[in-house]
Order: structure tokens, then sequence, then C-alpha cells
């Protein structure tokens, strides 16, 4: 990973060392500077020398001869030097012969300078004549002021500061360049190359060898990262081996290599979680094999082991649907079956693994065929955790054995019977277009501007001749499921077409059929071909068909339900939607598909009289219609005062009990004779 900027190696050094340098530099520019100090003082002195030598002799010449004019002139001659601040000449026992002072000098850096050099210094010389006598005359003295001599030394020494700093702040940066060339900038390329390494696999990346650095400290280090690296893999590799091993014992059947109990616990919890939050069945399927212990004895344990590791195979042949496979011990397995709806899902996956094992085991020339029962218990009506769900799959698996074996059985009896009766009906439903146990019944429809029946819709039913009229809210979702919904539904249009040409050679020449498809046909790609050869063979008009699609049905794939419905208004069927308003269509797709019709759900018209919901929905209904240029019908008009409502909305057409239940063929044309002469005493002109 990388370094922060403020943690480098690289930034701690050039700190270090410019710290150091600026350290080092202002030392010895203090150094310097103080001796500049003594240098100071040292010029003061020989300026003081100097000048008292150059004025010596005439200074003696006018003591001698005590000529003060003479006297005044040399010490006018003394000021001339801007340090001078004072000069006498005179002997000390009697008045000078000559003096003067002036003010010190108002300069800025005597607050520094005067500590340092002293505000002034005095200085004397003694005037004597010439040798051989040396007679003693007098003195001269002379004060001069340090404040120009501190001003230099200021100078100079400001300079001297910046330029000691500023050398040793330049040798510290080189310096530093020549650590980071040789050092800092090898180990940032080393850092480097260690973030690439993947821990799982340190050698697969080894660091590369810095050139120049071969026989130095930084290869040798080199060198021997990549070997610990190489070795680090080899025992890591190692390492994970062991715990693999020792994991998957810990939580793998030994023989089967299956999912033992205890880890079947720890998956079951984690999709009865899953299964809790989305509010989803789960079956746990309990399988114990049959008289296993007999096969044992029959042809040996070894090959009742071979058995088991081929019924495992064979279960997981199954893993699509499963969430969870396991080997509880023994002739034991677990199934888990996640995210279902319905039990009978569960159901069809026991038979399923039965039917499996109606084939034959080969092992050795020997043929050999289990038998197993299946306990089922569900999530949540059964248990709401682990526990309770595998002891209660046990339990009903054992409870089944006692009664009957090659079968499956529910925790709950009720659950079981029903998913026995959908099994057999599901069976039955397989023989019952051929055994012609299928019949048509016709509601008519009737249109509100002249109350004439303009369409019937086409009704499927199913007498079954042990258990009488199934449902066909209960028969069509198995049909759906099991494929026979193609047949069934082509066997249904040919059929109501052939009824609607008899009916039009009859003289209802203007009378619409309505059928119904289901989900499974809408999306079959022949439907659109069926469709069309049937109206051509019963030489039906255009418009005179109309089939009836589901909103949830147009919703599953929107865009192949579109293609078809086009290709269907090609042949020249109306294309009605059922049940609107129970699914979740938005107006936007309603926009974009063929539909003539919209066909409101009898639940909304049965109570729209008491619950202002419901007529709200059907107000809505009807100007969405309306407004996208459909015709409107109501199914499930029982009243009067339903029949007046819609028409006040605006409703087309209705359907219901109010002006027929469904009525096989022959009666239903009776009813159309019927209706027709009525129809022409209440209007005459429409013969």
């Amino acid at each position: 990973m990388k370094l922060e900027l403020r943690n480098s190696l690289s930034l701690k050094l050039l700190r270090v060392v410019l710290l150091s340098a600026l350290a080092v530099g202002v030392v010895l520019s203090c150094a310097q500077i103080v001796f500049d100090v003594y240098k100071a003082r040292q010029a003061v002195a020989n300026d003081a020398q100097r000048i008292l030598g150059m004025f010596r002799d005439p200074s003696t010449q006018a003591v001698y001869s005590l000529d003060r004019e003479m006297g005044l002139q040399v010490v006018e001659g003394l000021f001339q030097h801007d340090s001078v601040r004072m000069a006498a000449i005179g002997h000390p026992d009697e008045p000078m012969l000559a003096e003067r002072e002036r003010e010190p000098l108002a300069l800025p850096t005597r607050w520094l300078t005067d500590p340092i050099l002293g505000e002034e210094q005095s200085f004397t010389t003694r005037l004597v004549g010439r040798a051989p006598y040396s007679e003693y005359y007098g003195d001269l003295k002379i004060t001069l002021d340090t404040a120009l001599y501190g001003q230099n030394f200021i100078t100079s020494s400001v300079i001297i500061f910046i330029s000691g700093v500023l050398r040793a702040l330049a040798m510290g940066l080189v310096l530093y360049l020549v650590y980071h060339l040789l050092l800092t900038k090898p180990l940032s390329k080393i850092i480097d190359h260690l973030s690439r390494i993947n821990p799982d696999r340190p050698s697969e990346h080894k660091l590369p060898m810095l050139k120049g650095n071969e026989k130095n400290e930084l290869g040798l280090w080199i060198s021997t990262a990549n070997q610990l690296l190489e070795s680090i893999e080899r025992n890591t590799h190692l390492r994970r081996e062991a715990e693999d091993s020792l994991l998957r014992m810990a939580q793998h059947d030994f023989l089967t290599g299956l999912p033992n109990r205890q880890q079947l616990q720890q998956q079951l919890d984690q999709i009865l979680e899953e299964a809790g939050r989305r509010q989803r069945r789960v079956a746990v399927l309990c399988v114990g094999l049959d008289d296993f212990k007999g096969v044992n004895e029959q042809f040996s344990y070894q090959t009742g082991d071979q058995l088991l590791l081929a019924l495992s195979d064979r279960l997981r042949s199954h893993s699509g649907r499963l969430g969870a496979l396991a080997r509880l011990g023994g002739d034991q397995f677990a199934l888990v079956q996640a995210d279902i709806e319905q039990p009978y899902e569960a159901a069809e996956l026991a038979q399923s693994v039965l039917d499996n094992l109606e084939a034959p085991f080969h092992f050795d020339e020997q043929e050999v065929r289990l038998r197993a029962t299946i306990g089922i218990t569900l999530f949540p009506e059964d248990g709401d955790n682990t526990e309770k769900l595998l002891q209660k799959a046990e339990q009903t698996m054992t409870l089944a054995k006692t009664r009957s074996r090659n079968r499956y059985q529910f925790y709950i009896a009720s659950v079981d019977s029903e998913m026995r009766r959908r099994r057999e009906l599901e069976k039955d439903l397989r023989e019952a277009l051929t055994l012609q146990q299928f019949s048509l019944v016709y509601q008519p429809q009737v249109d509100y501007r002249d109350h004439r029946v303009v369409g019937v819709e086409a009704l499927l039913r199913w007498l079954h001749p042990q258990h009488g009229l199934i449902p066909p809210d209960l028969f069509i979702p198995l049909a759906e499921q099991n494929g026979t919904i193609i047949a069934i539904g082509e066997w249904v249009l040919d059929q109501a077409c052939r009824q609607l040409r008899e009916w039009h050679d009859l003289g209802f020449n203007e009378l619409r059929m309505a059928v119904n498809l289901s989900t499974v046909q809408l999306h079959h790609a022949e439907l659109p071909r069926v469709v069309n050869n049937l109206m051509q063979v019963y030489r039906l008009p255009s418009r005179s068909l109309e089939l009836e699609v589901t909103e949830t049905g147009l919703m599953e794939d929107i865009t192949t339900a579109a293609q078809h419905l086009l290709s269907l208004r090609r042949s020249g069927a109306l294309i009605a939607i059922d049940d609107f308003g129970t699914g979740y269509s938005s107006l936007s797709y309603l926009k974009s598909l063929p539909l003539d019709k919209m066909k409101i759900d009898k639940s909304f018209v049965q109570d729209l009289m008491d619950d202002e919901d419901d007529a709200t929905i059907v107000r809505a209904i009807i100007q969405l219609g309306t407004s996208l240029g459909m015709q409107v019908i109501a199914e499930g008009v029982e009243t009067t005062e339903q029949e007046s409502y819609i028409i006040a909305q605006g409703c087309h057409e209705g359907q219901g009990y109010l002006y027929s239940k469904p009525l096989p063929s022959r009666e239903l044309t009776q009813f159309l004779k019927q209706s027709r002469r009525l129809a022409t005493v209440a209007n005459p002109a429409t013969l």
C-alpha cells in the first residue's frame, strides 16, 4: 500500500538533514559573528591609535608653544573623522589648551551595538618632546563614538548569518539528494514492488534486483526477502491444505463429500433468514432409503458404500432446484428447496427424486434397485428454525415408512392430501383431452347502445369422472406447468371458431367470439399461425374472433407479447386485455400495445355500489380506455344498479349473470334466437 507523504522516509530524511544543516549554519554563523565582535572592538582601538599617531606631533607643538589657535586647528582636524565625538589637548593639571565635543550619532542600530561595543571609547596619548630630553607637555585625548562601527558590524553580521545559513542548507540539500539517490529512492522502488505482492501467492511477484545494488546491503536484502517470500508461500500452501482438509472433515461427509448435518444447519440457517426477509417458503426433504440394511447384507458393505456414492451423484443432478444438499448419516439425506411459492413445488421435487431411483444401479455386473421414503416439512408452516424443520422432516419420513414405503409425505396431513390430489389431477389432465372430458360453455356480452347480444365468451370446463367439475383456476395452472395448455388451448380455439361459424350460418353474422389465452399460449411462437389457419378454415370475418390476454401475462415479457399481438391483429383477430386493474401495467405499455378492448375485472364491479374505492377504480378504467380509443366491457354485472352505474360512466358493453349465466352451445343458440325476437319486437325497424 502507498505510504502517506508525511510519513515517508525521504521526507523525514529531508527534514532532519535540513534542520541539522540549519543548526550547524546558525552555530557557525554565530561563532563568526562573535569573532567579528572582537574584530570590531579591535577596529575601534586601531582607528584610535592611528588618529592619535597622525595628530600627536601637531598637538605636541601646539602644547609646547601654548598656541591656542593651533590647538583649535588640531582639534578641528580630529573632528573630520566621523567617529570622533570629543577631543582635548592640554596638561591634565592645567586648563585644556583646546577641546571640543559633539552629540552621539543617532543611528537605529545603537540599541543592539551599544551593549556589545560600548556607547563610546576614550583613548589618550602622551605629548613629549624629542629625545634626548623627552619632556612631558600634556595629553591628547579623544573619544570615539562606536555607532558607525556597530552599523558596519550589524551589516557584516547579517551577511555572514544569511550566507552561512544558505551555505549550510545548500550542503544539506546536496547531502539529501545523495541519500535519496543512493538509499530512499531504491527503498521506494522496493516498497512499490512489495505493495504489488499477492498475500495469497507471495512468490509470484518477486522483488527485482536494483541496478548497481547487486553486491551491497540493498541487494542482499532483496535476495533474502525473495527467499523469505518463497518460504512463506510454501508454508502458507501447506497450512491451507491442512486447514481445508480439517474443515472438510469437520463439515463434509467423508464418503460422499456432501455437507454433513453441522454444515447443513449453517446453510439452512442462512436460507431461512433470507426466506423470512422475503416472505417465501422453504421445503426440507428428508430422504431415507428403504431396507438399505438388507442391501448391505446381500451385496456387502463395500457395495453399499458405492451405492451411496452413486445415489449422491443422482441427488446432485437436482442441484439446480436445491438450496442445499447434505448427508445426515447412514442412509439418510436432506434436500433443501429454497424460494418456493406453493407446496406442490416440493412435491414435484420429491417425486422427481423417487422417479430417479426407478433406474437401477449397476456394480460388477450386478443390478441393484433402491427405494426411498421422503418426509417433507415447510417453512414457516411447520417450524421457524432449522432444528424444528429437520427434526419434523425426519419424524415424517420415519412415520411414512411405517405406513407405506417408496413415497413422499408432508408433515401436515391436509397439505399432504392436497399435494396428492394435485398430482393425481396433473396425471389425469394429460389424458383429459384424449378422453374428451373438456367442454365449452358460452356467456353472452351485451352492447349498451341497444342492449343487443354482440358477442359471447368461450369458457373451458373439465368434467372429471371421479371429482366432477374441476375449477379452471385449479387445472389451468397445472396445464401451464406441465405443458398441456398448448394442446388444450388449440382445442379451445378450434371448438370456439367452429361454433362461431355455426352461429354465423344461423344468421348471427355480427356475433363475436371471445377466447381466453393463457400466458404460456401468448408466448408460444406458433400461436399466430394457428389463429390465422383457424380463421381461414372456418371462414370467419375479420374482427369476429376476440382474444383475451391477462394483464399479468402481458407484463411477463412485454416485447415478445407485443410481437405476437401484432401478428394476431394482422390475422384479423381483436385483442382484449382481461382482468384489467389486477396487475401492474403502466400507461406507457398500454399505449404501445395493439389493444382493442379493455375488460374490467369482476372483483371491482361486484362491490362498486358499496365500496367507493372500487367505484373510483371502475370510473378510472372506463375513462382510461375511452381516452385510448378502446372499447370497455365490464364482467360480473349482476344487478341493474351496477349496470346503470357503469353505463352512466360510459362503459360500452357488459357481461354477467344479469344477462345470462354461461350456457352450453345449444342453450345459448336458443338464447340468441330469443334475444333476436325480443329486439325485433322492441325495434321493428331491424327487420
